[in-house]
């Protein structure tokens, strides 16, 4: 059947597609649910399985915890996409649903360090590897899934209740978090509550299988199969073909990079600017992040739906052009109306960083466990952390860094070469005396709840959602159609997850980093900024409009 007279007969939704979207849609919550658990409990978690680990052997494992979160999943794309493709769609989706929630699970369940020793750390970094494996596979399957049962003409709309599932098992699982907090002490929860998101779980998973068990087959991969046109080897042939990885890299680059970096900032470096930056406590912050989160949802489904009717390249490049244009101007809001006592000294009390540009290192830090000891990285660090703007000025070669507050000077010092508990005192010593000089020049300890305009915070705040699902909302519907049916569930897998695993999945840190390197609080915005601009030149000059696309042809 032709693109053209499937558009000239409109139908309504069935009561198969319904459940379709609705199994789909449900399982992909919760993995996500499951995923952002970890990522939300991690200080928790850290205390419970690594207290005991010496420092070699706890920075291996930090750094494998961190790996199997966000590096592993575009190794679940090419392991599930390949069993997607030869095997079908539901049964592939269906083992990554149990695997998340079975290694969720037994996460609740595990005994920590104190009690099992060295076991506890290597089981929880091998559940964590599952998970991001069963992650690397999920999204994939479910948007191919729901895709290639929508009638043409109604895949954005139909993919796009997908797109808000990693949102709201975000919601989900910061709800839980707060909801068990609210009911016993911090000590309990730091405990034994922390245990309590993850057994829940298990009750999502129930729920989530049996209803896709009752799921059929794709229509368009059951007709592949039977007309013989399945492929034998979807790697080589998705990967090893010019053709096709022509369109992997085109996908990477001209739309996830950018829709990576745009979701990651107005979901998780919006929480982390206002708690690390803007020192908003935790459970402010997550209840104005999940207000705008609630509010803004349902521009996914808004955005999906038009990218039936206008395409979904314009919106997910006006998306990308809107959030590059105006980041600056929304954080600074953020500054304003959290914390006008920080946006005071910002202005007020310069700060100035003098330093052998020679011993100021980028301070690239992903997992937390590595240390910078020099005495410019030492001052930054602590500067940073402590949302101070400075400025940099140069000093003779192997100098110790100093750094001046109005007419005030404070020496750092070189942590090279001393014991632990030298460098510690001198540490101690120096974040004393950097402490009372930036208090005395005004910069807040932590921002003021009685000065924190709430209604404008989430005004801001939903702004950055409501971009989320402009970029958001239509990529899984382009994706699909982007490749042809016999390597479509590994061929938009990878793109997708290196994307979000990696451009998105580092941008904290890197930003961070750049923050720390620059002296701005601001400076790291420009880590999403370039990205998001470098897809939208790509996106325009590569990408073509595919919501006309019969994903039935071989194309």
């Amino acid at each position: 059947m032709s693109a053209s007279s499937r558009v000239a007969t409109p139908r309504p939704i069935t009561a198969e597609e319904k459940k379709v979207i609705f199994a789909s849609s449900l399982g992909t919550v919760f993995e996500w649910y499951d995923f952002y658990l970890y990522g939300s409990l991690a200080a928790i978690i850290s205390k419970q399985f690594f207290s005991g680990v010496n420092p070699t052997a706890a920075f291996i494992f930090a750094l494998m915890a961190f790996a199997a979160g966000f590096a592993v999943r575009p190794f679940g794309a090419l392991v599930f996409g390949r069993l997607g493709d030869m095997i079908g769609r539901k049964y592939t989706f269906l083992v990554t649903i149990l695997l998340m929630g079975a290694s969720t699970f037994i996460v609740g369940v595990l005994p920590n360090y104190a009690a099992i020793g060295i076991t506890a750390p290597v089981v929880l970094i091998v559940l964590r590897l599952v998970q991001g494996l069963a992650l690397g596979g999920e999204y994939g399957g479910a948007a191919t899934y729901v895709a290639e049962h929508a009638p043409h003409g109604k895949r954005g709309a139909y993919t796009s209740w997908i797109q808000t599932t990693a949102t709201l098992g975000l919601f989900m699982s910061l709800l839980v978090i707060l909801g068990t907090r609210s009911l016993m002490s911090s000590e309990d929860f730091d405990t034994w509550g922390w245990r309590i998101p993850f057994l829940v779980s298990v009750l999502l998973l129930a729920v989530s299988v049996w209803i896709r068990m009752q799921l059929n087959e794709s229509p368009v991969f059951k007709k592949m199969k039977e007309e013989g046109k399945g492929s034998k080897a979807p790697l080589s042939e998705a990967f090893g073909q010019w053709k096709n990885l022509k369109l992997v890299i085109i996908a990477l680059l001209g739309l996830v990079a950018g829709q990576a970096v745009v979701w990651y900032t107005g979901q998780f470096y919006a929480l982390f600017f206002l708690t690390q930056t803007l020192k908003v406590d935790a459970v402010t912050a997550n209840i104005l992040i999940a207000i705008a989160l609630l509010i803004g949802s349902i521009f996914f489904v808004v955005f999906g739906t038009l990218s039936d009717k206008i395409g979904r390249k314009p919106i997910i490049m006006a998306g990308l052009l809107l959030a590059a244009v105006t980041y600056f101007p929304i954080f600074k809001g953020l500054t304003h109306y959290a914390n006008p006592g920080l946006e005071a000294a910002l202005t007020n009390a310069p700060v100035t960083v003098v330093a052998d540009p020679a011993q100021c290192s980028f301070q690239f830090n992903p997992v937390g466990t590595s240390k910078f000891t020099k005495s410019c990285d030492i001052a930054k660090a602590f500067l940073a952390k402590n949302s101070v703007n400075y400025s940099n000025e140069a000093a003779p070669a192997g100098s110790v860094a100093m750094v001046k507050i109005g007419d005030q000077q404070v020496s750092s010092f070189e942590g090279t070469g001393l014991s632990k508990e030298d460098a510690k005192a001198k540490l101690d010593e120096f974040s004393k005396s950097m402490t009372e000089h930036i208090r005395a020049a005004g910069y807040p300890e932590k921002a003021d709840p009685s000065k924190i305009n709430k209604p404008m915070l989430v005004v801001l705040l939903t702004i950055l959602v409501i971009y989320v699902t402009m970029v958001y909302g239509p990529i899984a519907a382009i994706l699909v159609e982007m490749f042809p049916t016999r390597i479509r569930y590994t061929s938009m897998s990878l793109p997708y997850h290196i994307g979000n695993g990696w451009f998105g999945g580092f941008l904290p840190t890197t930003a961070f980093a750049m923050v720390a390197a620059n002296g701005n609080i601001y400076y790291g915005l420009w880590y999403p900024i370039v990205i998001a601009l470098g897809t939208l030149v790509i996106g325009l000059l590569f990408v073509r409009e595919t919501k006309d696309v019969d994903i039935l042809a071989d194309h």
